[in-house]
């Protein structure tokens, strides 16, 4: 039962993603990792100074694509926890991007975290080591719905 968790950082948050992840790292060995690519690549040089070896899949960088790529991820039922530490003083060059991606996480029921605080309540809760499968919305309704000009 691995657990695929996205992880994600805007520039200034990253150092504290970081941590978080050497912080957890005893829970996060045990699931599969999808990173956007700057994220990814600090991740993994941070956990290689620590001496943890481990495989991280790097998606594109955000600005570049990777926010996207990770909304098709979950769109496709790929990932099952979107830990985001996101930047709410810096505008970014992405933004439309970055809101999809939290609109599809919400849209698809993937629990989320935007901040360290709520990364921890979700790492901590006994349902995150369980099979738990979200509970998805029926939007057939909103498919048959006709737009008339």
């Amino acid at each position: 039962m691995e657990k695929t968790i996205a992880l994600v950082a805007h520039d200034r948050e990253k150092k504290d993603l970081i941590e978080w992840v050497e912080f957890n790292w005893g829970t996060l060995s045990s699931c599969r990792l999808v990173c956007t690519g700057t994220t990814g690549r600090l991740v993994k040089k941070a956990l290689k100074e620590k001496g943890i070896d481990c495989d991280i899949e790097m998606l594109k960088s955000g600005p570049l694509g990777g926010d996207v790529e990770l909304s098709a991820r979950i769109t496709e039922g790929k990932i099952d926890y979107l830990i985001f530490f996101w930047d709410p003083m810096e505008p970014q060059p992405h933004d439309v991007d970055v809101k999809a991606l939290l609109r599809i996480a919400t849209l698809y029921n993937v629990p989320s975290a935007c901040n360290r605080a709520t990364a921890d309540f979700l790492i901590s809760s006994p349902l995150f080591n369980s099979e738990y499968k979200p509970i998805l919305k029926d939007y057939s309704e909103y498919l048959k719905r006709r737009i008339e000009f």
